[in-house]
């Protein structure tokens, strides 16, 4: 039996939460975000904490606990901090570019893939290096996953888009196969 939806989540001074029936806004320097749960959760607030309860005790109920909990927690995170992914481009001829708050990427298609950033993601550009920031985690990695698909990196060249954590497993081209 998972423990981890039982924990409460501590709400900074700088957070502001409000609790509806079925759903949640928390507000924070970074800006607003707002959820809504199944009827399989209630969700309360106390002493500064937020407690996520069953409402029976049916697995799914568990279930859905532990992922409440854990939404609650990276909307917290995220109004206070925000979140951000790094990726890197790299290949010959392939550049990343802002025009306004579009991200232009020439990563070897016969024309330029651009990626419009929603109302709440930021784009950072730096060199080879695209940073995606914003205070809901899960835009922040829905669009870096848009971006890195644009063209993934090749495993024989490592050319393409990775995240700056990502690890590429290179393989060996077709000389290796061969032998004298």
């Amino acid at each position: 039996m998972g423990r981890f939806g039982k924990l409460p989540v501590k709400v900074p001074v700088e957070v502001k939460v409000t609790i509806t029936d079925n759903g949640i806004t928390v507000a924070g320097p970074k800006g607003t975000l707002e959820r809504t749960f199944p009827r399989l959760v209630k969700v309360a607030e106390s002493e500064g904490n937020i407690v996520v309860e069953q409402m029976g005790g049916s697995k799914a109920a568990r279930a859905v606990q532990g992922a409440t909990r854990a939404h609650i927690a990276n909307m917290v995170s995220g109004v206070l901090t925000g979140w951000k992914k790094q990726l890197e481009v790299s290949g010959p001829g392939y550049r990343a570019e802002l025009r306004g708050r579009d991200l232009v990427l020439m990563v070897g298609h016969s024309h330029p893939v651009v990626i419009s950033a929603p109302e709440a993601i930021n784009f950072v550009v730096e060199k080879n290096v695209i940073t995606v920031e914003g205070a809901n985690k899960d835009e922040v990695g829905h669009i870096s996953a848009l971006i890195r698909d644009s063209r993934r990196a090749n495993p024989y060249t490592g050319f393409g888009v990775k995240y700056t954590d990502e690890v590429v497993r290179r393989k060996v081209g077709k000389q290796a196969g061969k032998t004298e």
